[in-house]
């Protein structure tokens, strides 16, 4: 599920950059790569296990965003004889290359998935394999999992299947290259597919009671006057997009499911405390949300182009609490959950996906294709899913402690210097144990920081304020406000 994105837009800041290597030595996050690690991809990229079957010629094409080159996935969409869609989805063969207990797959169960720093990104596998050999780039042949997912009129899946198969995509695109074909009315037969499949797929999703959320990603931008702090806001082409990822990790979770091993994406349901937080933030926000509107019409009511609907929406991510992994093998005595649905979905789900930057979508792959294929699962994927659970935990933690300090830094950075400026801001959180502390939204810059009422009043939660910045202190990563 989606997490608030950092992202630098300007040219590198050579200050900025020091501080976010400092940060990097102090989370410990190993940027390097074994030289055992770094020969077996070699050898692996020259050489690796590739499929009989040849799907080469079906013209797949990848979306993803400028400058990417860890590219997971490929789709191609088509009518079906006698109406419906067929989406083939191809995504990048790991274990292709990657053999089991080797330099590659132990260094991969240390860092478990792609850590993304502003300037930088530290991937799962060595650049040789994610940014090449093992990547679905133009114009390339490349082994894959190739899903066959057959839709009606209505966008209901009719027919998941799976085979490893040959590939090679034939062109790659941004989200800003479909949106603005679609927009224009200038869509090729492919991209007017993808828009259809996207909003019918949105359709199932609501009618299960499911909500997929357009968190902006949080940006910062150098110009000539210092950073600027915004978001940009993902627009209809991000949503279609993942629709297609999340249609295959259904299928898959099914799949799996129905074979009684395998590895799923979970969520339970969020308590009613936690939407009675979001309520008070949506009155702090100036969102209308009233009573007998469910939260999955609210969400998709909104802009997230609106600075305070974006703030609302990066707040939803709180309902996210809880989510993890649930291996299963119940012919050896691991049983399936109970209540497997993906409560933010409806749906039982799985991350299977992103194999290239994410630890787990391996293993859920290989159960798949073996279920699939009419194969035994093998032994390498059997004993290791108990502990692969914990290990994406641990990663998830990891991963959300740099996105927590790259935020704080670079708030810290953008704020150094202004201390005793008053900021417009709005009370989006009071702690009900001190009253006198809380949370604001600054309505410019695009910052959240902790504020504390001045002798000890009590913050007025949803309340428009003056905030005056009391503390911007990049080495420690500290903002701090004080409310009049």
């Amino acid at each position: 599920m989606p997490r608030r994105k950092l992202r630098v837009k300007a040219a590198d800041s050579a200050r900025i950059n020091a501080e976010l290597a400092e940060l990097r030595a102090r989370l410990e996050i190993r940027t390097g790569w074994p030289e055992a690690v770094l020969a077996e991809a070699e050898r692996a990229a020259e050489s690796p296990r590739l499929p009989e079957y040849d799907a080469t010629d079906l013209p797949l094409f990848t979306v993803d965003p400028p400058g990417s080159r860890d590219l997971d996935q490929a789709m191609h969409l088509a009518h079906r004889p006698g109406g419906g869609y067929r989406v083939h989805y191809a995504i990048a063969d790991v274990a292709a290359f990657v053999r089991p207990g080797g330099a590659i797959d132990a260094e991969a169960r240390r860092r478990v998935q792609t850590l993304y720093f502003p300037d930088h990104r530290v991937p799962l596998h060595p650049a040789r394999l994610s940014e090449d050999a093992a990547s679905l780039l133009p114009g390339e042949t490349r082994p894959a999992l190739l899903w066959q997912l057959d839709l009606d009129t209505d966008g209901a899946v009719v027919l998941a299947d799976l085979r490893r198969a040959l590939v090679r995509s034939h062109r790659r695109l941004d989200y800003d290259d479909v949106q603005r074909a679609v927009d224009a009315g200038g869509a090729d037969e492919q991209l007017a597919l993808l828009a259809a499949v996207g909003r019918l797929r949105e359709e199932q999703e609501r009618a299960r009671g499911g909500i997929s959320l357009p968190v902006p990603e949080q940006e910062i931008e150098e110009t000539l006057h210092g950073y600027v702090l915004g978001y940009r806001a993902l627009g209809p082409a991000d949503g279609w997009n993942a629709q297609i990822s999340l249609l295959t990790g259904t299928a898959a979770a099914d799949l799996m499911l129905d074979a009684g091993v395998g590895l799923l994406r979970t969520l339970p349901a969020a308590p009613a405390a936690a939407y009675e937080r979001l309520r008070r933030t949506a009155r702090a926000l100036d969102i209308t949300w009233p009573d007998d509107l469910p939260y999955p019409d609210l969400v998709r009511s909104l802009d997230p182009r609106a600075p305070l609907h974006a703030a609302f929406l990066n707040e939803c991510t709180g309902l996210l609490r809880g989510a993890g992994y649930r291996a299963f093998d119940e012919a050896r005595g691991l049983p399936a959950p109970a209540d497997p649905v993906h409560a933010a979905l409806a749906a039982p789900y799985a991350h299977c996906t992103a194999p290239l930057r994410r630890l787990g979508d391996r293993f859920a792959q290989e159960v798949c294709a073996a279920v699939a294929a009419g194969e035994e699962v093998p032994d390498w994927v059997r004993e290791a899913l108990p502990g692969v659970p914990a290990l994406m935990a641990a990663g998830d933690r990891r991963s959300a402690e740099v996105e927590r300090a790259c935020v704080d830094l670079v708030e810290a950075e953008l704020l150094a210097g202004r201390e005793g400026e008053d900021f417009p801001a709005v009370v989006i959180d009071v702690d009900e144990q001190r009253p006198a502390r809380g949370t604001v939204q600054l309505r410019e810059p695009a910052v959240r920081a902790r504020c504390e009422a001045a002798g000890g009043a009590v913050l007025p939660l949803g309340g428009r304020i003056a905030a005056r910045l009391t503390q911007a202190d990049p080495a420690t990563r500290t903002v701090r406000f004080a409310a009049p």
